[in-house]
């Protein structure tokens, strides 16, 4: 029996014989809160929450562009032309716009990462990365830089909608579900705050199509 096999049929023989079977029921019919308006466009309030929260933000119709726009961000802050990528992400031209890539997870020494995103959330400005073997963790926490491609299709409105999503399209959870809104920060001290703190220094999100 699983952890959470353990703790839902503890909690439904608690309440009861019939409860163990409704657990889920229940979660899933359970009543939410209200959702602020955000209109139709998600991609434009994605793109202004994401620029409150400090991240760039670049559109483009092709995945092709890519690469250019990367080599464009890093020369334009003189910033290292190589980094680490998700596998996805190898076949790019990274080599035809002046960037060196390698496809493996970050290490230290790592400067710029590159990463996909299962999903942004427009009412936040938020991105949704899960672990996995071909989405390592370490290319988006790691370096100082991170890039995140977002498809405009895979922009939802809510919180709640993004782990709706989830549930549909992958079923069981992965290891790891990371929340990303930003460049990492702390007002720790003297309630200033501070970019990278606890990773990257800056974040810029690409939204394709």
């Amino acid at each position: 029996m699983s952890a959470r096999e353990n703790i839902l049929a503890r909690i439904g023989k608690t309440r009861g014989p019939a409860a163990a079977v409704d657990v889920d029921l229940a979660i899933r019919r359970h009543q939410r809160g209200p959702i602020p308006p955000m209109g139709n466009d998600l991609v434009k309030r994605f793109c202004e929450q994401a620029t409150r929260l400090a991240s760039d933000v670049a559109q483009t119709a092709m995945t092709a562009d890519v690469p250019n726009i990367v080599a464009g961000y890093l020369r334009e802050r003189q910033l290292p032309m190589k980094g680490v990528c998700w596998p996805a992400m190898a076949p790019l031209g990274w080599r035809d716009a002046g960037i060196e890539i390698e496809a493996r997870a970050a290490h230290g020494n790592d400067l710029v990462g590159v990463t996909g995103a299962f999903l942004g959330i427009a009412e936040t400005g938020t991105l949704m990365l899960l672990s996995g073997v071909q989405t390592p963790a370490t290319v988006s926490l790691l370096p100082e830089t991170h890039i995140a491609l977002v498809e405009a299709g895979r922009i939802v409105a809510t919180m709640e909608q993004a782990w709706d999503r989830l549930r549909v399209e992958r079923g069981a959870l992965p290891r790891a579900v990371n929340f990303i809104s930003g460049p990492s920060r702390t007002a720790d001290i003297e309630q200033t705050v501070t970019l990278g703190a606890h990773g990257p220094y800056r974040v810029l999100i690409i939204i394709v199509g």
